[in-house]
């Protein structure tokens, strides 16, 4: 008795084996968690040094270098890009891909020591680097709150909060704000009446330190008891400051600080980053969830606490949903689970119209409780329901029910020859047990490449092969165990009844009659069987050349963004105020649903393949949402055109949300060399290439134009005399424009700074710089800018120095234009050999980034590990023959599914993308198990004392239904996928390419088997 026979006859064993598979199946669904796209790491940190005062170069030189060279010596890096801008390094570190999330934490820590280590070598004047590694944090719900008639402040209080209330919630990881403007305290010092006064600046920002700083009076004893002493005088308020007394002025006259200077309370006036909902100033409450959670049920909480406050919030205040992770996975996962069902109706449906109602009801079952225990299994290994893992199931549906096709048409055939329904399900197991379990391990390892691949989208992709691992193995043990026992009880426990001596033929059916003639036909005339196959070879590879390029599509989400460039060193309040004027623009086209703004950073990151924008004053970005996904496109195209219309002096990319790993531009060109002239020169010679290709756009580079800036010739001789160094100079003109910190005002748990600078009608402009006065030491009075410094340069600078690996690197960047029809791998077909060919001086090299990097590097951490899984494949087929030739006849016809592959494509003008290569090496494994059921059955005919070339036709014929029949439910099962904008081109090729390859199957593996043991033909009816 095996396995089979052990089910068949212990019921109570069988019974609770598939309630086990009901129960905990449905179970773990309902507590599976929920993603719109599996997570992946990001590994990413970035290290932001201030150096105030200094030019990009000297940010460079002196501070950059410095981080980056220690940082270098950290054996875990990948790569290093610093951006160098005046006043501020920001370096981005990359981990080795082979470093997943359990190892990051600890290397970040290292990261940090290194970092601090360096720290006292970096020039005076430069603040600490801080290390930020929550880079990769996504927001997956994004609130906007907003007030027409409200302040910063009240907007503020409203948000602080909310935030306290949200942070409560089971399942919120992290609750973040952005768009908040610092408040501030201001010193309006009136230079006139100090002057009047002989009061020197510095010695009133010495006083509001003083006053204003938390020290120790120490303790005292008394009576027994130890007394803390705390001395009176901090503020307790804004107004106590101007009662603050400044000392050795006029005599006995007491001056206060009222009296030079207006103190008041707001916000910086040029601020670092603000956002805007439907044109009304915002402020943003990012939410990030817990890891493993169910973020639809998340969702739901989120909206409950928000209901429960909603008395809270002050009239005429919004807050507003600019993304709501939630709501995008429920329709996401909701629209998987309906073409899983769908899949799943079509499957069973195949098998009732092919196999007969019992048989299709039964394979049905077993179909259903396979993917219930994948589920479970899916639990254990914490794997969400998204995207990937709900698409591995639509394609392993048809898999699934393969090893069950083999086991009941075994337990068919053998009744009808008389066997009862446990010998021939005994039989069937016994034979095809071990073939099927290779078989079934060959079409696993053929998606091993995918989930031992390392990189990011390795790790976006890599939950496919974990479910198709369970969900294939798991049909390979119900198939030998659960399967018979059903069969007994719908097929009953006694075989067909067969007349003595008359034996019913399975296989006289019509169907049958035609396969065998064309079978013969092929057999007899091989050698041109196989040239005519080696032709349909030869001309599919060279069709492939027409089939698109793609890498991954964009997603459907009907949101898209729109990066706005002002000319470098714009001011943000004037990138503001385009971008206000823009939004205005795109607010009242038809189909719009919101639109929102962020200016001078990008959006917090709500998608794990979004890749927020660094700091610059000259950026802004706007995401629009349409109604739909159909009105996606017209809306984009009616945005461009105005924008390019109203604002020419911009510099737009209109892009879509993307699904898996994104880049910057979809091509980019990196060019490397020590001098910046030569490199903006090679630059310009690239753009022109680009802007003269058709269907280019946003053709740009990431070192922007050169900048101006104001240049006063400091005369130190005169400076010496009076006293006065540069950085008194420097300080002195910064508080005529802009205001210097001057002291910390304390407030409860905030800290405001004190700005001091000059009120309004004493602020000068660039025509009277030289009007500007210093504080003379020496004669104790105020001296006119002009006497040190002998007048103004005007000068240009590079306002970005890029660096990567620690090279000086300018990348230019460009897109496929969205409204025509070529996709960005055909564009960079067309400019990669015009740029290639231009001369580069010694030392200069260029590099291509985009996604031909992306695509080449996923591609080739997916080959990394196919040697090893072919390999492995193929001693499998070797064990399980103890032949090296006949596992050569089945992978001789691996290669031909290219025939359908590319003819699908074509057919369905659909691009070869990364899921499409997935799809190609799958089909592998699916033609290898066909091969191996067909091979075994012909071992098992010859073993039993057939003539050769019989067994080969006659095992041939016999696979025909279940080969046929796990082909079909493989085809429709991914037939839903085919409208999936992510698995469209996967579904296209397993759908097409298993077609094709299949029937070649069912011919050339007969044909090359005779071929490779030299079989002598015989005409079949003698037989």
């Amino acid at each position: 008795m095996n396995i089979a026979g052990y089910f068949v006859k212990n019921t109570v064993i069988s019974w609770m084996f598939i309630l086990i598979l009901l129960i905990g199946g449905l179970m773990a669904f309902t507590g599976l968690g929920q993603l719109e796209d599996p997570p992946f790491t990001i590994k990413d940190a970035v290290v932001v040094t201030l150096y105030p005062g200094a030019t990009s170069t000297e940010v460079e030189e002196e501070v950059t270098y410095l981080v980056e060279k220690a940082i270098q010596e950290l054996p875990y890096i990948d790569k290093i890009r610093s951006l160098s801008t005046s006043g501020m390094s920001q370096i981005t570190v990359t981990m080795r891909n082979n470093y997943g999330p359990d190892e990051l934490p600890q290397i970040w820590d290292e990261l940090r020591r290194k970092v601090n280590d360096m720290a006292s070598s970096l020039p005076p004047g430069a603040h600490a680097p801080m290390v930020n590694d929550d880079f990769g944090d996504v927001y997956g719900i994004m609130l906007m709150v907003s007030g027409a008639d409200y302040s910063y402040r009240d907007l503020l209080d409203y948000v602080d909060y909310v935030k306290r209330e949200l942070e409560l919630i089971p399942g919120v990881g992290k609750v973040s704000l952005a768009g908040k403007q610092q408040e501030q305290v201001f010193v309006e010092m009136s230079l006139n009446k100090a002057a009047s006064s002989n009061i020197d600046p510095q010695l009133i920002s010495n006083l509001l330190n003083s006053q204003n700083m938390v020290s120790d009076a120490g303790n005292i004893r008394v009576s027994g008891d130890n007394l803390k002493i705390r001395t009176s005088g901090g503020f307790s308020s804004v107004e106590e400051l101007e009662e603050l007394i400044i000392p050795g002025t006029q005599g006995n006259k007491l001056i206060y600080l009222k009296d030079v200077a207006t103190v008041s309370r707001g916000f910086q006036n040029i601020p670092t980053n603000l956002l805007s909902f439907n044109q009304n100033s915002a402020i943003n409450i990012g939410i990030s969830f817990s890891s493993g959670v169910n973020v639809v049920e998340v969702g739901k909480l989120v909206d409950a606490k928000l209901a429960s406050i909603e008395s809270a919030r002050p009239a005429g205040m919004h807050i507003e949903t600019m993304y709501n992770q939630p709501n995008e996975v429920d329709v996401s996962v909701s629209s998987f689970v309906w073409n899983l069902i769908a899949a799943v109706v079509i499957v069973i449906g195949v098998l009732l119209v092919f196999m007969g109602v019992k048989s299709g009801i039964l394979i049905g079952l077993i179909l259903f409780l396979t993917c219930l225990g994948t589920f479970m299994l899916m639990l254990q290994a914490e794997i969400e329901l998204q995207r990937i893992s709900l698409g591995a199931l639509i394609i392993a549906l048809g898999m699934l029910v393969d090893n069950a096709i083999v086991v009941v048409e075994g337990i068919l055939i053998g009744r009808q020859r008389g066997q009862t329904t446990l010998e021939a399900g005994q039989a069937i197991v016994k034979q095809t047990m071990w073939p099927l379990l290779g078989a079934t391990v060959i079409a696993i390892i053929a998606f091993a490449p995918i989930g031992l691949s390392p990189d990011a989208t390795g790790e976006f992709a890599g939950s496919l092969f974990w479910v198709l691992l369970f969900s294939l193995f798991l049909s390979w043990i119900t198939a030998i165990t659960i399967t018979p026992f059903f069969a007994q009880i719908f097929f009953g426990k006694e075989g067909e009844k067969v007349p003595e001596g008359e034996l019913a033929d399975p296989y006289g059916g019509a169907f049958f009659v035609f396969y065998k003639k064309i079978l013969n036909i092929c057999m007899r005339f091989r050698w041109f069987s196989t040239f005519a196959v080696l032709v349909m070879f030869v001309i599919s590879i060279a069709g492939f050349a027409y089939v698109k390029q793609s890498f991954f599509p964009p997603s459907t989400t009907p949101i898209f963004l729109v990066d706005v460039w002002m000319p470098e060193g714009a001011d943000i309040r004037e990138t503001e105020a385009v971008i206000k004027q823009m939004e205005a623009k795109v607010a009242v086209i038809e189909n719009v649903e919101y639109v929102a703004s962020t200016i001078g950073k990008g959006f917090p990151r709500f998608l794990l393949t979004y890749s927020p924008e660094k700091n610059f004053a000259s950026y802004g970005q706007i995401a629009v949402r349409a109604s739909s996904f159909d009105t996606l496109q017209p809306v984009m195209v009616e945005f461009r055109r105005q924008a390019e219309q109203f604002f020419p002096q911009t510099q737009l990319k209109f892009k879509r949300l993307e699904i898996g790993p994104s880049t910057d531009a979809k091509i980019e060109a990196r060019l490397s060399g020590p001098d910046p002239d030569v490199l903006r020169q090679l630059a310009a010679q690239v753009m022109t290439i680009f802007n003269d290709t058709p269907g280019t756009v946003n053709v740009r580079h990431d070192w922007r134009d050169r900048v101006k800036y104001i240049e006063p010739r400091f005369n130190e001789t005169q400076a010496r005399r009076l006293g006065i160094v540069k950085s008194e100079v420097d300080r002195s003109i910064k508080f005529a424009f802009t205001g210097v910190d001057i002291g910390v005002y304390r407030e409860g748990t905030t800290l405001l700074p004190i700005i001091g600078r000059l009120p309004n009608d004493e602020r000068v402009d660039i025509e009277s710089m030289e009007s500007i006065r210093i504080w003379s030491p020496v004669i104790n009075g105020f001296v006119p800018l002009q006497q040190v410094v002998d007048g103004f340069d005007v000068k240009f600078e590079d306002p970005i120095i890029q660096r990567r690996d620690r090279k000086r690197t300018l990348t230019v960047f460009a897109d496929a234009d969205f409204e025509y029809d070529i996709l960005p791998a055909a564009l960079f077909n067309q400019v990669r050999p015009k740029i290639e060919a231009l001369e580069l001086p010694v030392g200069y090299e260029l590099q291509w980034g985009g996604e031909f990097e992306s695509s080449s590097d996923a591609q080739a951490s997916l080959f990394s590990t196919l040697p090893i899984g072919f390999l492995l494949m193929f001693l499998i087929t070797v064990f399980l023959f103890n032949s090296v030739r006949k596992p050569l006849v089945i992978w001789c016809c691996v290669p031909l599914a290219i025939i359908g592959i590319t003819s699908g494509l074509l057919i369905l003008d659909k691009p070869f993308s990364f899921m499409a290569l997935l799809g190609m090496l799958s089909l592998s494994g699916m033609l290898l198990k066909n091969g191996i059921v067909l091979l075994d059955q012909i071992n098992t005919e010859i073993n039993e004392g057939k003539e050769i070339f019989q067994a080969v036709f006659e095992s041939t014929v016999s696979r025909v239904r279940p080969v046929c029949m796990a082909a079909v439910t493989t085809i429709l099962g991914v037939l839903p996928l085919i409208t999936d904008a992510f698995f469209e081109s996967l579904a296209a090729v397993v759908m097409f390419g298993l077609g094709v390859a299949t029937i070649l199957t069912l011919i050339i593996v007969p044909v090359f088997y005779i071929i490779f043991f030299n079989v002598k033909y015989r005409d079949y009816k003698t037989f």
